[in-house]
């Protein structure tokens, strides 16, 4: 947040205004932000900050009616007008058609910018009581949303003057008895998301907290002393203290990896990207904000960065981290067969094409509207930590480390997290907190600017690949080789994952008889590269499906039709050599898209033949699998429910929900297992000192692996209670006041629960099984695969390099889909996501580091999506799911480039595909 007290700039003075249909009187100076006197002064804490530029949008509310961003409005200017926040919209305590519309469409996922949108939808409805489509999306414009893609939405605002009288007070339509396994609940967290209630990481903080701000690096790449801070004490009586590395209590160092703890808390002599930490002032906020950098004595001597994959590798290049030589973080490997024959001698080997080239991505950025926020504090000999997180367990690990505790000693309150796709896996506010709030035995908050947070924060890794391929006559894949230089940045972060899932993935979702692969994480002097939905697997898939498109070319082959014939199928081994038993479906995700690919092809041929214009149409394919979980790791979950002597029912349910549905999927399944309603749970999500560990929300695992811990958990619960009442396996269960009633064969038992010993717990661990790697990636590292197919539908304006995306068509096997509501959004937010790293998001350090240089896509960048739902059970996933966050992504990016391709001829090699590069590549084929 930037400094923004409400007193600040002027002599404060007593403003009118109507808020929510209340006059109120607020003290405080005329320059003060509105979204500062809402929040700080009235509690009104539904309307969000991201951006305090006017760039999100998450803070709209309306003025006299209107939408405005209540963070460019200066208090004076709405003095004496009324103002409607989102806790305003509720009709008489019932939700507002609008709300409900988005409730019962799954138009609200993180629910950061679910405010924003309801309040611009609020404005046009009071004009426009039916608007079309388009109308929203130029409505809503100005509002940006990372999670949802932006359609349902859009569905929800149309549909929202249609919906009939109000029934059930939620707007829900949960089924009153089972199976709520694959059915379209609405989100069990939604109506907070709607209502402005739910508390993310900057909404809620201790009475009296000091606040935080951390110094951070302008340089690269320097060494640096700190001087004597007593002057700035004496001159800031406000500043309660300046921690440096030598207060850290514990180690003054962080990881992933409990071998890598490479990344410092507090820089000590030397820095090693624009961003990372020195030290930080604490106390009070309004002292600690005015501060200017200029009065800490900080003396740095800058150094010459190393800056990119090719500096890093460079003879003599400068040697980041001492045990890293040649700057290597860690290296990848994987060979099957004997892929160096085929490429010496193709011919030989029935080679009838083989095709090569070199790919480049670029760091990408998160994005989530929520930047990072929360607040620590003591408790005697514990730390207790709030704020939002995708891993409250490696948090609470973390913490205890740098603290100098035992695990125990750490309780990690997860808020709502708006938005993580990665970038919420490592810790970055969580150890500051902890270390100020252990020293200064004080609570202390903090909330990241935006800018703070795309400086400071992990990105996706950028990537240079060389790879080749070859197959036979007959379309049928022969062999793979492929390189890949990954820049992981200053530190390790998710690196080694990275290294390590890339050449499981790198020969894509088909059989190849001989493979290598071999990839490199590399450190630099920029932003640490970490994880961001899909691990490398994004990057791999671009050079693997431009390759595919190469060969089919050819050949002379349909390019859908050559990957249907080398999709791998159940019984054929992967590159690892794992022999895929069941659920593979990616032959069936091309089935399902023939059609709509043959249509869609004919009509874009068609459409150039007859223009024979400056703007040209394609259709492209791209295809994807993602293994489900940790790779090669142990990777368990733990669930937990409890029939309470009381009365209650509660799911403690450690998978934290960032957006992606979890925290619903976990109650259906369950439900299911234990044979109640959904109505009757309670749940408990996240807290560390209350649930179990159910591991880290990344790897598109959550709904595998806790999923199944979930349903263990049920079964295991109502196993118990059919023995108290001997009763058999397929009696029914009703949950009554303070009695659970057992009914088998027309006849019926009741127990009373205050009558029992204790609660009744059911408990449920799953780890699914997989094996190490050998020094050959030969093995079983992953039990199960999501599979993807997605077509691309595009035009191409010569003349300019600009893409217009018209749809695409999805068909994605997960298994079963356990809430459709819910997968479908998943599908249309990690496509949009994908559009942004075909076609938009390039993250320069040091330069794009708001949102409005860094473009994400908008409502009107993401087209009509179609939606095909493959469920090719996996036996060992609960009710045979597996799981969609990462696959959603992975194939989008290939597809827009085989379209680009279809459209122009031009092959893309280097991501994002902005519109001079698109243009360079025009003219090089000779189109003007």
């Amino acid at each position: 947040m930037s400094p923004d007290s409400l007193n600040a700039g002027a002599a404060t003075t007593a403003f009118e205004l109507t808020v929510n249909g209340r006059a109120v009187v607020v003290e405080a100076g005329p320059f003060a932000r509105l979204t500062a006197v809402l929040r700080d002064e009235l509690g009104l804490t539904g309307t969000k900050v991201g951006c305090d530029a006017g760039d999100c949008g998450a803070c709209t509310v309306l003025l006299d009616g209107r939408q405005v961003c209540a963070c460019l409005v200066p208090l004076a200017q709405a003095a004496g007008r009324a103002v409607t926040t989102v806790e305003g919209l509720a009709e008489q305590g019932r939700l507002s058609a609008l709300q409900r519309a988005f409730h019962l469409h799954g138009a609200a996922q993180c629910g950061i910018c679910t405010p924003g949108m309801l309040m611009a939808a609020s404005d046009l409805l009071a004009r426009v009581p039916e608007p079309t489509a388009a109308q929203v999306e130029d409505a809503l414009g100005g509002v940006l949303c990372r999670c949802t893609g932006y359609r349902k939405i859009v569905e929800a605002v149309v549909a929202a003057p249609h919906l009939p009288p109000q029934g059930n007070a939620d707007g829900g339509n949960a089924p009153a008895e089972g199976p709520h396994v694959g059915s379209r609940l609405p989100r069990a967290d939604g109506l907070a998301k709607l209502t402005g209630a739910e508390r993310f990481g900057a909404d809620e903080a201790p009475e009296g907290a000091f606040w935080l701000r951390a110094i951070r690096s302008p340089h690269a790449r320097a060494r640096f002393e700190i001087g004597d801070l007593a002057p700035l004490h004496a001159k800031w009586p406000g500043l309660a203290k300046v921690l440096t590395a030598a207060d850290v209590p514990g180690e003054n160092s962080y990881g992933i990896y409990p071998h890598l703890k490479d990344q410092p808390v507090f820089a000590e002599g030397r820095v090693r990207y624009r961003g990372e930490t020195v030290l930080a002032l604490v106390g009070e906020r309004a002292t600690v904000e005015a501060i200017p950098a200029a009065e800490i004595p900080i003396a740095w001597h800058p150094e010459e960065p190393v800056v990119g994959c090719a500096a890093a590798k460079a003879p003599g290049a400068p040697q980041l981290h001492a045990f890293a030589e040649g700057n290597e973080l860690i290296r990848g490997y994987l060979e099957k067969g004997e892929p160096a024959r085929v490429f010496e001698d193709p011919a030989a080997e029935g080679a009838a094409a083989v095709a090569s080239g070199e790919w480049r991505t670029s760091f990408v950025e998160h994005a989530y509207i929520e930047p990072e926020a929360g607040y620590a504090e003591r408790h005697g000999e514990r730390i207790e930590v709030y704020g939002c997180t995708q891993a409250p367990y490696m948090d609470r690990d973390e913490v205890a480390r740098v603290v100098g505790l035992a695990p125990e000693g750490v309780r990690i309150r997860p808020s709502a997290c708006g938005g993580g796709f990665g970038g919420k896996l490592d810790v970055s506010f969580q150890p500051l907190l902890a270390v100020a709030a252990w020293v200064l035995e004080r609570p202390v908050r903090a909330v990241y600017s935006r800018s703070e947070s795309m400086a400071a924060t992990t990105k996706r890794h950028p990537s240079e690949i060389t790879a080749r391929a070859a197959a036979d006559r007959n379309g049928r894949l022969l062999a793979l080789d492929f390189e890949g230089d990954f820049n992981t940045g200053a530190y390790a972060s998710w690196g080694p994952t990275v290294a390590g899932r890339v050449p499981v993935h790198a020969s894509g979702p088909y059989h190849l008889p001989h493979v290598r692969v071999v990839s490199h994480a590399l450190y630099t002097n920029e932003p640490p590269a970490g994880a961001f939905r899909g691990f490398g697997v994004p990057q791999a898939a671009i050079a693997h499906e431009c390759l595919m498109d190469d060969l089919a070319e050819q050949l002379g082959l349909d390019p859908l039709e050559f990957r249907h014939v080398n999709a791998i199928r159940p019984g054929q081994a992967t590159a690892t050599g794992q022999v895929l038993e069941h659920s593979a479906g990616l032959a069936q995700c091309l089935e399902a898209l023939r059609p709509r690919w043959q249509a869609l092809r004919a009509e874009a041929e068609a459409f150039n033949a007859a223009t024979k214009g400056r703007s040209r149409r394609g259709v492209g394919v791209g295809c994807m699998w993602y293994g489900i979980g940790n790779t090669a790791l142990a990777n368990p979950s733990d669930m937990r429910v409890v029939l309470g002597r009381d009365g209650t029912l509660t799911l403690y349910n450690g998978a934290v929900d960032i957006g992606q549905g979890s925290a619903t999927i976990m109650l259906q399944i369950c439900a299911d297992a234990l044979g109640l309603p959904v109505s009757a749970f309670r749940q408990v999500v996240g807290d560390t000192d209350l649930t179990p560990d159910a591991g880290k929300t990344s790897a598109s695992r959550q709904t595998f692996v806790s999923g199944k811990a979930a349903e263990l958990a049920g079964l295991d619960l109502r196993a118990q209670i059919l023995r108290l009442a001997n009763a058999g396996p397929d009696s029914t269960l009703r949950l009554a006041e303070g009695r659970i009633e057992i009914i088998e064969g027309g006849h019926g038992r009741s127990i009373p629960l205050d009558r029992l010993e204790a609660d009744l717990e059911g408990r449920g661990r799953f780890d699914p099984p997989t094996s190490p790697l050998d020094d050959k990636g030969q093995g079983v590292p992953y039990a199960t695969y999501g599979f993807a197919a997605q077509l691309a539908d595009l035009s191409v304006d010569l003349d300019l390099g600009t893409v217009r995306l018209h749809r695409i068509v999805a068909a994605h096997d997960l298994g079963k889909a356990v809430n459709p509501l819910l997968v479908e959004g998943q599908i249309q937010g990690g496509i949009a996501q994908g559009i942004g790293l075909a076609l938009m998001e390039e993250y320069l350090p040091g330069r794009s580091e708001n949102l409005h240089d860094y473009l994400i896509p908008s409502i009107g960048d993401v087209p009509e999506i179609e939606i095909h739902l493959v469920e090719d059970p996996e036996p060992l996933g609960p009710y045979g799911a597996k799981g969609i966050g990462e696959p959603a992504l992975v194939p989008t990016a290939p597809a827009i480039f085989g379209a680009i391709r279809h459209a122009t001829g031009v092959v893309v090699r280097h991501a994002p595909c902005l519109p001079h590069r698109l243009r360079a590549l025009i003219k090089e084929a000779g189109h003007g």
